[in-house]
């Protein structure tokens, strides 16, 4: 637990900083490779936690101090630690013990200080927990900012909306149909005692998340890790054999990779990223399917585009990240608001470009995971608005005005089907 505490402290800090929780523990690998899985797990489990409810938290220990403390690995340590004896079952004495042993590198006056807050903390636990969940930040664990906004959007389920960002997320599976077939799949689960709920013909939802290395086939490509709001993209993009096919902000290729499985389609996919790029032809690699994977900026097309108009076009642009803050929980607290309008003006900027490659009568399909308006429907209004060659299709009953909002099944999605006239 000693260095599971100090290393998650670190992570946290480093996040609170500015930095990518994701990238941050990345690091924190490469620089500890003797680290096990277990020990890994347990680190990401207690940096991801204090994110997941930072809001509450910091709530807590804002009560805890007589003043705001100066010394920020020291409140990224408190914060681990009072995760640790709110969230999980790990004997309060070994968790106040450790973090006491973590907190000695700091001085003396810090070790006295990390033993009283945590000590303070058990002693007068209900109280504090009832008085720290006065504000709405703390009670939904998201920026004010975040919450009002939600509030306008969503003012039915704005509440349900910021529950599900703070919930675990569920492991779901594709099904590779080109090397398997759902009933084979399903008996190969069986037979290894892994539970699990059908979510359609190519969706399997695990009750319990598993190690890929545990999951039976995944290494053979019979199955990908894919949520299932983001399997909806290759069926709604009404693919035919024989067309040609961009995938544009490709990477890491779950969709690209579903698109191939679908159909027998020339696929081109395109990341900025060189570095993502490679994440695209390793999944192909692994799965045993063959696409063009390519280099370049969306925006630009100039740059890679062969003149040759496509008939679809996926366009999963870079966004918020809104409807996935569960996978991701620090970009609650990293995101601001004036990122928003930032990240809407680069999707419009994309969805030009793209509607330039795109054959008449051809189909693109705009994505996002965001659940804010400004990236999706109102997006699209004001690109509509201009393109009066572009029709919106109908999309699936089960995506009602193309909007997925979080729930347990799957983490939120947008989706918009253009045609071009």
């Amino acid at each position: 637990m000693l260095d599971s505490q100090r290393l998650a402290s670190d992570a946290v800090l480093k996040t609170l900083e500015g930095r990518n929780l994701t990238q941050t523990l990345n690091d924190i690998w490469q620089k500890n490779p003797r680290l096990t899985p277990q020990q890994k797990g347990a680190i990401q489990d207690l940096s991801y936690g204090v994110f997941r409810y930072y809001g509450l938290l910091q709530s807590i220990l804002n009560i805890l101090l007589n003043k705001p403390l100066k010394d920020k690995p020291v409140e990224a340590l408190l914060l681990v630690a009072l995760y640790q004896l709110r969230y999980t079952q790990a004997p309060d004495h070994a968790i106040v013990n450790h973090a006491v042993k973590v907190s000695t590198n700091f001085g003396v006056q810090v070790k006295s200080l990390v033993n009283a807050v945590l000590r303070n903390f058990l002693r007068q636990k209900e109280t504090l927990l009832d008085q720290a969940s006065g504000t709405e930040v703390a009670r939904f664990n998201h920026p004010q900012w975040w919450i009002d906004k939600l509030k306008i959007q969503y003012p039915a389920c704005f509440e349900s909306i910021l529950e599900a960002g703070n919930t675990r997320p569920p492991m779901t599976l594709r099904i590779n149909k080109r090397k398997t077939t759902f009933a084979s799949y399903e008996a190969r689960l069986k037979d290894n005692h892994i539970e699990y709920a059908v979510l359609s013909d190519c969706a399997l939802m695990l009750t319990k998340p598993l190690p890929v290395e545990k999951l039976p086939g995944f290494v053979e490509g019979l199955v990908s890790i894919q949520d299932r709001g983001a399997q909806w993209a290759a069926p709604l993009l009404d693919l035919k054999p024989g067309i040609r096919v961009l995938d544009a902000c490709a990477a890491p290729g779950g969709k690209s990779a579903q698109i191939l499985e679908s159909t027998d389609i020339e696929l081109l996919s395109l990341d900025s990223s060189v570095a993502r790029a490679k994440q695209i032809a390793d999944n192909f690699s692994r799965l045993e399917i063959r696409g063009e994977v390519k280099t370049g900026d969306a925006s630009r097309p100039e740059a890679w585009w062969d003149g040759t108009p496509f008939q679809r076009i996926l366009a999963d642009v870079p966004c918020s990240a809104s409807g996935v803050v569960r996978r991701h929980p620090d970009i609650k607290w990293l995101r601001r608001p004036g990122d928003i309008p930032k990240f809407a003006s680069g999707q419009l900027l994309i969805l030009e470009a793209l509607w330039k490659t795109l054959a008449s009568g051809g189909k693109l399909l705009y994505s996002t995971c965001s659940v804010f308006a400004e990236e999706n429907q109102g997006l699209i209004a004001a690109f509509m608005e201009k393109h009066k060659e572009a029709a919106r299709l109908a999309l699936d009953d089960e995506i009602p005005g193309g909007q997925l909002l979080p729930d347990d099944r799957h983490d939120g999605f947008f989706y918009a089907l253009l045609q071009k006239k």
